[in-house]
């Protein structure tokens, strides 16, 4: 039993690191939560090449992102669109099984707590919503303040 989850497991892992897991982050060169997040990408696999914009407002108009869901980086990852401070760990399962209506997730504003963010142990409420195809968005996930 125990040699087929390690099987699993490897498995599971090497089907990730078989995914492209570039990632590219369209960030302000002036930003430095944006760079936190990516240290926690690459903490957790992801290989991030940041590039630099002067003005984000033209990234997220390219991007089509809605108003309400906007942070302050935009990334991509395997033609995917990762707006803000979405943890990896949710990425990874998007990516692993993405929504049929999905073109990727956000994290609106930059609540305490998600990564790039850090404040201790504080951490504010927040979504992870949907970026869906044709302006459908919705809750993927919820993590509650501590």
């Amino acid at each position: 039993m125990i040699q087929k989850l390690l099987l699993a497991s490897l498995f599971s892992a090497a089907t990730f690191s078989a995914m492209a897991t570039e990632v590219i982050n369209h960030k302000s060169p002036y930003c430095g939560c944006c760079s936190q997040w990516a240290k926690h990408m690459e903490g957790a696999g992801f290989t991030v090449k940041e590039v630099y914009h002067e003005n984000m407002e033209t990234v997220k108009a390219k991007f089509n992102i809605p108003a309400q869901l906007t942070s302050c980086h935009t990334a991509e990852i395997n033609g995917y669109l990762f707006e803000g401070h979405v943890p990896a760990e949710d990425i990874q399962a998007f990516l692993a099984n993405p929504p049929a209506d999905a073109r990727g997730l956000s994290v609106p504003g930059m609540p305490v707590g998600s990564p790039g963010m850090n404040y201790g142990d504080k951490r504010d409420a927040y979504s992870v919503f949907v970026l869906g195809k044709q302006g459908k968005n919705y809750e993927y996930r919820h993590y509650n303040a501590l």
